[in-house]
């Protein structure tokens, strides 16, 4: 091997480490900051069981605390070609794609809860709101787990062209995850805040809740929508170090910090209603 080419080979591999460290690092942080909150959360409201609020950050704890895990364990590891099928499919899965999984939960209860108080609001039936949730979230764990064991034993059976279908399955089912939840942050984020548009102008926290309803609805569609676009993309395009590098940041940390600064405000000491525990 010619020096040049090995030092352009070492300065790449450093450059990979670096930018896995950065990652984790900014996962890690913003990880510590929802446990942060969850925290806060519990010790203002400890009477209450595990509420929409407290779930949804201690998902939030899971989905980048696992992100910050695989940067910091597999800093030179963490480069994966989407455009190839994944040389260890099981591994693929559990790092790469369970995290985005968890990411998908994470926001799609708040889709819940923006549709249990419309559904509220409006006196329509709700009862089959939570089945259809956890439905939909059982469909997207299970698919993408059948793909990758089928692809783990085509890879075994040296079958490259079912793995290159599997591939192609694979990128599909998750764009598709990815849109259909910007479609439920459009649907019921935009009716959630056409309704409260309507509540008297006098009304209280009325403009604080209208701009974090369009806030955290915006910022989730768009980055579901980017999401599926570069998964979609990258998928059928080989990619390079900055790319990979730009996915995480604008799809995952951008938004998930944005929405956190957006939802830091603590829910008063005593309510009646509008925190519904998970059961």
């Amino acid at each position: 091997m010619e020096l040049g080419t090995y030092f352009e080979l070492e300065v790449s591999f450093g450059e990979s480490e670096l930018l896995a460290y950065i990652l984790a690092v900014l996962y890690l942080a913003l990880g510590l900051t929802a446990l942060v909150q969850l925290i806060r959360i519990q010790l203002r409201l400890p009477e209450y069981g595990w509420t929409t609020q407290k779930v949804f950050h201690l998902l939030n704890v899971m989905c980048l605390f696992a992100r910050g895990a695989l940067f910091f364990i597999f800093p030179d590891k963490w480069l994966v070609n989407i455009a190839d099928p994944p040389t260890r499919p099981l591994f693929y899965y559990v790092a790469f794609l369970l995290p985005g999984q968890i990411y998908f939960t994470t926001y799609t209860l708040l889709i819940l809860f923006w549709a249990e108080i419309y559904h509220q609001a409006r006196s329509l039936p709700l009862k089959h709101l939570r089945p259809a949730f956890f439905a939909c979230n059982a469909v997207v764990y299970a698919v993408p787990l059948a793909i990758s064991i089928a692809q783990q034993k085509e890879l075994a059976d040296h079958n490259d062209h079912a793995r290159s279908v599997l591939k192609i399955a694979m990128a599909g089912v998750m764009c598709a995850v990815w849109l259909s939840a910007a479609a439920g942050f459009v649907f019921y984020g935009g009716r959630l805040f056409v309704m409260l548009r309507r509540f008297p102008l006098e009304s209280k926290g009325r403009r604080k809740k209208l701009q974090e309803v369009g806030m955290v609805a915006g910022v989730s569609t768009t980055s579901f929508v980017v999401r599926a676009g570069l998964f979609a993309t990258l998928a059928f395009v080989k990619t390079s170090l900055y790319t990979q590098f730009a996915y995480f940041l604008v799809v995952e940390i951008i938004p998930v910090a944005i929405i956190l600064l957006v939802l830091r405000k603590l829910p008063p000491k005593r309510t009646a209603d509008g925190y519904h525990a998970i059961r």
